[in-house]
């Protein structure tokens, strides 16, 4: 079974045992439980498509880290001009496991 989840502004598609990388939470930690209630879709031997979302759907999952993602860096340059800027960031994320799929 898998199912296609929303979270912030992003969707994931997603089965047992997967890992995602979700935006932060404030107080959330490592061996947390996650659930995920904006399901969209979920697959199986009977598919539930939701309008928006799947009524009674949710994906339950473990914060197993915290981690930076990559860094973006940003450039501005004019030309014909003694201007340049470089600025990076590096977004906190989570690192989640999905324990389990439930429709009920």
């Amino acid at each position: 079974m898998y199912a296609i989840i929303e979270d912030s502004g992003r969707q994931f598609k997603v089965s047992e045992g997967d890992r995602i990388e979700v935006e932060i939470r404030d107080g959330a930690k490592a061996g947390d439980a996650l659930v995920f209630d904006k399901v969209l879709f979920v697959g199986g031997e009977k598919p539930a498509v939701g309008a928006p979302y799947v009524v009674n759907a949710r994906v339950k999952g473990q914060i197993e880290s915290e981690f930076k993602a990559r860094k973006v860096v940003a450039f501005k340059y004019q030309r014909r001009e003694p201007y340049h800027r470089k600025v990076g960031h590096r977004q906190q994320q989570l690192r989640v496991r999905i324990t389990e799929i439930a429709l009920s």
